[in-house]
């Protein structure tokens, strides 16, 4: 669930996202989701994203209920809180539930990570904020472009320009057309190999 009004322009990534999610299920590759979602007495949610300056108007704040047909926002378990169900994680994939933008901040993703890609939204958010924690842990990164999607369309442009700067400074840049070619030419988990980079 996000806490937005529309989610229509992120929604667009996920034929994208499917196609790499099917590619690299079927090269036997392990998958970890994660999902921004928190405890339901949100004891793992810092104040200042309940009720700080930075913190929705009230009745769009996390732990409220939106809509009537939906249940608290961003809360585990709860209707509207979960993966797109086109993304929906299979049997033996891991969901990490996260308190934070990056994926590593309050959890346990360095220890699933191992050789595996984030696909996401938003780019300039949570999919940066991730990027930049796994590069800080040694992880060579790779983002999509076509696999994360922002809001803002400029955002997005000015994040993927900013992964890619300077030779890769936090990663590279690619498409999923790229990926599952690679994937198909490589049995290895070494796939960044023969991908265009942007």
């Amino acid at each position: 669930m996000c806490i937005r009004d529309s989610v229509t322009g992120c929604q667009a990534i996920i034929p994208a996202v499917r196609r790499v999610l099917d590619g690299w299920r079927a090269a036997s590759h392990p998958v970890v989701h994660t999902l921004e979602a928190h405890l339901p007495d949100l004891s793992d949610c810092p104040a200042s994203k309940l009720c700080g300056p930075r913190a929705p108007r009230d009745g769009w704040r996390i732990g409220q209920v939106k809509h009537a047909s939906m249940g608290r926002a961003m809360i585990r378990g709860e209707p509207g809180s979960e993966t797109a169900p086109e993304l929906t994680p299979v049997a033996g994939e891991r969901v990490v539930y996260k308190p934070g933008k990056g994926a590593f901040f309050g959890t346990e993703l360095d220890k699933e990570l191992q050789g595996m890609g984030v696909c996401g939204v938003t780019t300039e958010v949570c999919v940066q904020s991730t990027l930049r924690e796994a590069n800080d842990r040694g992880y060579e990164c790779l983002l999509l472009a076509d696999c994360t999607a922002s809001y803002f369309p400029e955002f997005k442009e000015s994040t993927l320009q900013m992964v890619a700067s300077q030779g890769g400074l936090v990663g590279w840049v690619s498409d999923s057309t790229s990926l599952l070619a690679a994937l198909r030419e490589s049995s290895s988990v070494e796939v960044a190999e023969g991908l265009d980079k942007v």
